[in-house]
């Protein structure tokens, strides 16, 4: 349906044209990938939150993928894609396929992957994603471990006191608690991850269309 929109001449089914297709699926594929592996960076957040929490053994079926996620990882991610469609992210997402084709022309069959700093680009993005998967986590995870030094001197100073027993709610209310109250800078966070989402898809288009 893309093809009608477009300003361009009819093609000619031959070799070119096979080739054509098979590069705008490479093309999607890989602006796709990148796209959820900044995503990602909400689920590595969870599953930091969880392992301090002492979820790190449970874990849910991710419906996207059929593979296993934290449960926080889950959590976070399923609000973050609310957010997404409440932000018109999903407008901005078929925004940025159309206008990619300004940078990589569908009669095109060179791709700029060999560009450089291409490479040094994506690696970046990822760090990023990552200093942002951290800054999501790292509220829960510090007062957890604040929460651990507390038991561990209760286990200390009364040692008559299954720790174990009484410290596993303990960190489970305590993490909710910390979720709540800092969820309005989470979800800025989670903005500022679509944000990151959104620059690399387009910066990525103009290395691959050679810009």
């Amino acid at each position: 349906m893309m093809y009608y929109t477009l300003d361009v001449e009819p093609f000619e089914i031959d070799g070119q044209y096979i080739l054509l297709i098979i590069k705008e699926a490479i093309v999607g594929l890989f602006i796709g990938l990148i796209a959820y592996i900044v995503l990602s960076a909400i689920q590595i957040a969870g599953g930091l939150i969880d392992f301090q929490m002492g979820f790190a053994m449970a874990n849910v079926i991710d419906p996207q993928t059929g593979a296993q996620s934290p449960l926080m990882g889950q959590y976070l991610y399923t609000i973050a894609l609310l957010l997404l469609l409440y932000f018109d992210g999903h407008h901005l997402i078929l925004d940025g396929i159309f206008y990619s084709y300004q940078y990589a022309p569908m009669d095109q069959l060179s791709l700029g992957f060999g560009e450089p700093g291409a490479a040094e680009f994506v690696i970046k993005a990822f760090a990023a994603a990552f200093v942002i998967a951290f800054q999501i986590a790292a509220p829960v995870v510090a007062t957890l471990f604040l929460v651990d030094v507390a038991l561990g001197i209760v286990a200390r100073t009364a040692p008559q006191f299954n720790i174990f027993v009484i410290g596993f709610p303990i960190k489970i209310i305590v993490a909710f608690i910390i979720l709540v109250i800092l969820m309005g800078v989470t979800f800025q966070v989670i903005q500022r991850l679509f944000n990151l989402m959104f620059v690399v898809m387009r910066d990525l288009m103009m290395f691959i269309g050679g810009a």
